[in-house]
């Protein structure tokens, strides 16, 4: 899953970004209002960390655009500001938390889980398909309880297509959502990808639709 990291502090930017893509997601950087807005306008994002105090345009600025276009991405405003009646005004812009500079590392992905399972309707960092556990908290997969070795880009495609279980997903979606940019990008990388992680967890944990896409599949009556 993409997310969107907006702060213009080159420090503490590569410091989101690392926690970011350590928790298992894609991290995608910007520094400037302007470009914050249009990515989260045209590009395929789970989440997005966004600043308030921004240059050319403001974080609370960009939320209430993205609201007003109906953009329902999970959104966590890291600010500075630490009064009530600030914090109240991005709630009402549509923000889905918030975390109060200086901040813990750990809060902000905690907050970031957050948002994203509630977005998604799921009460807990656990994600499962029968004897399949995917825990986003640790990023972690285990089968039977015996934990599986998985690379970065095999856990991405199965942690995006356990969140969507019992949803076709196209190739092209994960690729939106699994690679950081464009250069990395390959369609028959997702059918290896695949290969590899139904010898790792089963070949029934992944079904493929042929020319749909692939999708892990809602449980049978009784499972």
């Amino acid at each position: 899953m993409r997310v969107l990291v907006v702060e213009d502090d080159p420090r503490l930017s590569s410091q989101l970004e690392e926690a970011v893509n350590a928790a298992g997601y894609v991290a995608i950087v910007s520094r400037d209002g302007e470009d914050a807005l249009h990515r989260a306008q045209t590009e395929a994002l789970g989440a997005i960390i966004l600043d308030i105090g921004l240059p050319t345009l403001d974080g609370l600025s960009i939320l209430r655009r993205l609201r007003q276009e109906d953009n329902r991405t999970p959104v966590l405003l890291l600010t500075a500001r630490s009064t009530w009646t600030e914090r109240v005004e991005g709630i009402d812009a549509g923000a889905d938390d918030y975390v109060t500079k200086p901040f813990h590392m750990e809060e902000v992905l905690a907050r970031l889980r957050a948002v994203v399972r509630r977005s998604a309707g799921q009460a807990t960092s656990l994600l499962e398909h029968g004897d399949l556990v995917l825990d986003e908290r640790q990023s972690r997969v285990s089968l039977r309880g015996v934990a599986v070795p998985l690379t970065r880009l095999e856990y991405l495609l199965l942690a995006y297509l356990m969140r969507n279980r019992g949803r076709v997903v196209p190739q092209a979606e994960l690729i939106e959502h699994i690679y950081s940019d464009d250069g990395e990008r390959d369609l028959n990388a997702i059918e290896a990808l695949v290969v590899r992680l139904r010898k790792k967890v089963g070949v029934g944990a992944i079904e493929t639709r042929r020319g749909f896409g692939y999708m892990v599949p809602e449980p049978g009556p009784g499972a």
